[in-house]
């Protein structure tokens, strides 16, 4: 009776299920897929269920695409083993921006999978292109960029521990665009005070 009132409890005041699914997310990758090199793409698979919908009830909420695309940087780290080498030179990494465009909505009950692929980094962050896209018909329903800033060490210093990070790929112009677009936003935060 005591583990059930517990087991209640965690539920009540944090996100079980979210943590659970991490956990699942990177054991499974790690022993069901092969390691993947940090310029591969990694790919996760979904069901929009009728947890993630909104008010409506037809399509997945706004909210869950920023909730799955953590499970798939997640995924990411751990096949390519990423997150490990930033560990080891005693760095973290958090979120530092996100932008996603949503080009069409994924209706409820529609599994989908998402691409998540490392672009270009610089000595503070890494950037990813993730991409949600339907099973059924492979349409690219909304496309994510992602700045992952790493702290307590140099990205270079990280890179350098695989053969294919020696040299960043060339910067998209949407992701040069969009690190603008940050500067534009920072500057003007940084006026107001």
């Amino acid at each position: 009776m005591s583990f059930l009132v517990l087991l209640l409890v965690l539920y009540i005041i944090w996100d079980v299920n979210y943590f659970i699914r991490v956990v699942f997310t990177v054991v499974a990758g790690r022993l069901f897929q092969k390691k993947r090199k940090i310029t591969d793409k990694t790919t996760i698979y979904g069901i929009c269920t009728s947890q993630d919908v909104d008010i409506f009830i037809r399509h997945m909420n706004n909210a869950r695409y920023l909730r799955e695309l953590d499970f798939a940087r997640f995924h990411y780290y751990g096949l390519t083993g990423l997150y490990e080498e930033v560990k080891k030179l005693g760095g973290g990494a958090v979120q530092g921006a996100s932008s996603v465009r949503y080009r069409r909505t994924i209706p409820i009950f529609h599994p989908y999978k998402i691409d998540t692929k490392l672009i270009w980094w610089d000595d503070k962050a890494i950037y990813l292109e993730q991409q949600f896209i339907t099973v059924a018909d492979g349409f690219v329903r909304a496309v994510a960029l992602s700045k992952q800033c790493i702290t307590n060490c140099s990205v270079n210093d990280v890179m350098k521990q695989f053969p294919e990070g020696k040299t960043a790929p060339a910067m998209p112009e949407e992701l040069k665009l969009w690190l603008q677009a940050i500067e534009v936003s920072s500057d003007k935060l940084r006026k107001d005070k």
